[in-house]
């Protein structure tokens, strides 16, 4: 017969055993509870840059979530950043998009003018990296950022490389998307005074059909395709040790797999794409803080002047590039605009112009930049920290 006290041992040992239970149980609520409330707030931002495109906001789903972002951040509703995890994924999904812009269709579309385009694209980016060197000399801006800040084209992906390399992606995407905003409220005008015709605002509709996830009609099949090669291509990015791993090494594997002559059945497209670009925007809005804040509001004036500068340059390499081949001023000015590839092939096909080439000049510059930047910048750091050494030492 058992007595008292072995019915309180007994009772012990029961609490002792549920103990490892009940904490696993604790843990998994603590991750679930901020997990859900990031999904909503993913959502709310999503559905957020639904309306934002209607009313013809410049990349909408990244911008208008960037801004949320911030609000939260400053406000303190929001602490720290977004889970790794969805961080990477974004990043993963939009260098598989980045990539899909490189295909043999685009290098067929240059044919028999790939010397000169090619030559436009390289000019295009001296120009930039120019006058980033010019803006870090005038002001108080880091090489870094202002190389990344004014390099033209694959602005969500330049974004989200940013801090990758040692770069401020606060100071990045404002800049980035103050010239795409420029660029895709300038191109209708400038086609509409050049006797072309201007751009139709969308026309209210429904939202993208959300079952659409990626552009194989066989949804599940093109979903495991895109997480496959998200997942070997950071893998063999960060083998390869690539700057930013996460967006390079998948869009290195992307282009690599369509050049190849695989279809695009695994391009994210709806609503996956704008969500990754959602959470792009929320992932650089929630690093800013009153001190960021006040930087950029510093840089704000030279960031304006220096972007204004680019697309004055890239309007005079346009006329330049017209005279060369005898490509129609409007097709060769909208092959050459600092970035903006989706306003630019919008307005180029509503104004009639050529979009086969103005996309391809587009897209092989967007691919280009996105791949070489974060090297190039690092090059430059190199050599420059070098030579401030060098003259320290003399």
């Amino acid at each position: 017969m058992l007595t008292r006290r072995d019915n309180a041992m007994i009772v012990l040992d029961a609490h002792r055993a549920e103990r490892p239970f009940r904490g696993r149980l604790t843990a998994a609520r603590r991750r679930l509870v901020p997990a859900a409330a990031w999904s909503v707030l993913a959502v709310a931002c999503y559905l957020l840059g639904e309306y934002g495109e209607k009313a013809r906001v410049p990349a909408p789903q990244l911008v208008l979530s960037l801004l949320v972002g911030v609000v939260l951040a400053l406000t303190g509703v929001a602490a720290g950043n977004l889970p790794r995890a969805a961080v990477s994924g974004s990043h993963a999904t939009i260098g598989v998009l980045m990539g899909s812009y490189l295909g043999p269709s685009v290098v067929r579309a240059l044919a028999g003018t790939v010397l000169p385009l090619t030559g436009a694209t390289v000019v295009t980016i001296a120009l930039s990296v120019g006058t980033a060197v010019l803006l870090a000399r005038v002001s108080r801006i880091s090489l870094a950022d202002a190389l990344m800040a004014l390099i033209p084209g694959g602005s969500a992906a330049i974004v989200a490389s940013a801090e990758a390399i040692g770069a401020d992606s606060r100071v990045v995407a404002f800049a980035q998307y103050l010239r795409v905003g420029l660029v895709a409220l300038s191109a209708p005008v400038i086609v509409a005074l050049a006797g072309g015709t201007a751009a139709a605002p969308p026309s209210p509709g429904a939202f993208p059909a959300l079952a659409r996830l990626v552009t194989n009609p066989h949804q599940a099949v093109g979903l495991l395709q895109l997480i496959v090669i998200c997942v070997a291509g950071v893998r063999a990015g960060a083998r390869l040790s690539l700057p930013a791993p996460s967006v390079l090494g998948p869009m290195a594997l992307t282009a690599l797999l369509l050049m190849a002559g695989t279809s695009h059945t695994f391009t994210p497209a709806g609503p996956l794409r704008d969500l990754a670009f959602v959470l792009v925007g929320l992932e650089v809005g929630l690093r800013f803080n009153r001190t960021s804040v006040r930087r950029v509001r510093r840089l704000a004036p030279y960031l304006i002047g220096a972007t204004g500068l680019m697309c004055l340059a890239c309007a005079a390499l346009a006329w330049c590039l017209a005279v060369v081949t005898g490509m129609p001023f409007l097709d060769a000015y909208l092959a050459t605009t600092p970035g903006g590839i989706n306003a630019v092939v919008a307005t180029a096909a509503s104004a009639g112009r050529d979009v086969a080439v103005i996309s391809a000049v587009q897209s092989i510059r967007l691919f280009t930049v996105v791949l070489l930047t974060p090297s190039l910048i690092r090059w430059m750091v190199r050599r420059r920290d070098a030579a401030i050494r060098t003259c320290r030492a003399v």
